[in-house]
Formats: structure tokens, sequence, C-alpha cells
């Protein structure tokens, strides 16, 4: 760490894309990171999906601007491991195996469940079959498009009377899309910053998901981009793992933290209630959505 420190401080400059500050405390993490190691972030393109990262590590390839870092759903991932530099960050045991590519080239990060946000003018949701009602009928929004967002994916995985309108805060807001499926970290009446709004998980339809980590093999600042990935995996009280937490995200070295103590406890408490087992799709499973609605989703909706 001390040589890997000194690299990464002469480097001095760490580039990131796609990590909107509000999203899973990130902007936290950012401050965090450049106030402790004294390197500046250089972040781009806040609201960037994950095709649109890949897609810039592409477009930079080599160039002192292109991406250090990415953080991606699981299927844009899985799709691109080409791309990737091996790396195991000191905490790699705390890492669950299925959360992990063995190498290094990939490891998730964070994650939630999906739930439903919604205006409270439609009472109380106790079901996802509630959403069926005529009521809700051109109501219920994803958060972006499915064949290039996480979230949106995992929310046509659910189900409802979609509304073609994608779901953004502005459209939240103004009432055009009083329904959204999306992470329960990102439905947080707090987040969503909306009088009266209501989150639902549920049971019988709990759907867990997490996001990725990984260093562009043509990083720019390759000390940096390591530094950055140790940092993320502390599970010191001012490290990564606890900083996500505080931001409503599920750490992926979770469990290790309940069992050794580092975790924050009121953070934890904090989480969305859910109840009931939850479901993750697996490699194969992202693949095969990702697919399927690259071929047939805009024929479904237009």
């Amino acid at each position: 760490m001390t040589a890997l420190i000194a690299a990464a401080k002469k480097e001095g400059t760490l580039n990131v894309i796609a990590l909107p500050p509000t999203w899973a405390n990130y902007g936290s993490i950012m401050n965090a990171f450049g106030q402790k190691y004294g390197i500046s972030i250089h972040s781009a393109n806040p609201a960037d999906t994950s095709q649109d990262e890949v897609n810039a590590v592409k477009s930079g390839h080599r160039t002192v601007m292109a991406p250090d870092v990415l953080d991606l759903s699981m299927a844009v991932a899985l799709a691109n491991t080409s791309l990737f530099a091996p790396y195991k960050v000191s905490t790699w045991p705390d890492i669950p195996a299925a959360q992990k590519e063995p190498s290094g080239l990939w490891y998730q990060d964070y994650g939630g469940f999906m739930a439903i946000g919604y205006s409270s003018k439609f009472g109380t949701i106790t079901s996802l079959n509630d959403l069926l009602s005529p009521k809700f009928k051109g109501a219920v929004a994803l958060n972006g498009n499915p064949t290039s967002a996480h979230a949106a994916l995992n929310g046509v995985m659910m189900a409802g009377n979609l509304s073609p309108v994608q779901a953004t805060a502005a459209t939240i807001k103004a009432g055009t899309t009083p329904v959204v499926f999306n992470w329960d970290y990102l439905n947080l009446p707090g987040y969503v910053g909306v009088p009266g709004w209501k989150v639902f998980v549920p049971q019988n339809a709990l759907l867990g998901g997490y996001y990725a980590q990984a260093i562009s093999k043509n990083a720019p600042h390759p000390a940096a981009a390591r530094l950055w990935e140790e940092f993320l995996y502390s599970q010191a009280p001012d490290g990564g793992q606890n900083l996500w937490l505080q931001g409503g995200a599920r750490p992926v070295e979770q469990a290790a933290m309940q069992a050794n103590g580092s975790i924050n406890q009121a953070a934890a408490a904090r989480l969305p209630a859910a109840s009931g087992t939850p479901t993750f799709l697996s490699a194969s499973q992202f693949t095969d959505a990702a697919n399927y609605l690259a071929a047939n989703w805009v024929k479904a909706v237009g």
C-alpha cells in the first residue's frame, strides 16, 4: 500500500465516469478519496449509462482523459471483460465468490433490491399485483432504457402498466412518472425529494442486483485506479463500503463487516425494509436478458 499510494500521488489524477454525486453517496466518496490522498478526480459525464462508459473507454483509447475505472451493470461488464485489467483488492476474501471474477477482472461493489417508489395519491401498495389495477395505467415508469441501463433492465424483470416516459428527477417532481421501478437506494424519499413519496420492496418479487467495478487495462493513471479500488473496498469507518452504506446502497462486503463489527450500524438500520428470499440474476441470465431486450424492446414499446 505504501508503494501504491506513492505511485498514485505521483500520477496525481484519477479519471472516473458516470458517477452522479447523489448516486449511492458518490459525491462524498469522491471528496473523501481526494482529501485523503491529495489526488484530483476528473469526473466525466455523470449521467452516462454503463454502455456509455464502455464506449468512452473504446473511443478514448490510450488518451490522458480516458476513464481509469468503471462502475458497470453486470450485463455490460460481462460483455466487455477484454477491456479490463485484473486486480484483487486487499479485502478480496470478503467479497463472496459468486460476486467476483476469479482473476479480478471485475468484482461487484454495491447493490440493492428493486423497489416501487410511488406517489401517496395511490394510497398504499402492498403487492406488485396492485399495479395491475386500472388506476396505474400509464403511470409505471423505468428509470432509463433497459437495453443500456441496469436498473431499467431489472425493472423489466418485474411487471406493470408501463409508461413510455423514462423516469428522471424532473418527471417525478412534475408528476409525469408517479410510480417508478428503481433500486431501493434510488427510490428513497430523501433522494427523490417529493413530499409524500413512498417506497415498497415487494416480497413476492424480491429481485436484487449489484453493480461491478473494473479497471481499464489502458488506464492513463493505473496506480490511482488501483488505489481507488482499495479505497472503495475498505471497511474503515471512512472507507468506501461504509460510505456506500450511508448512501442507502448495500455494500458487497456487508456480511463480512457485520461479522467483524466494522459496519456502520446506524446506516445499516436505515436500509429500506425487505423480507423474503431475494433472487439474483446469474451471469447467463443477465446476458440472455440483455440480448433479448436489445432485439425486442423497441419492437415492443416503440
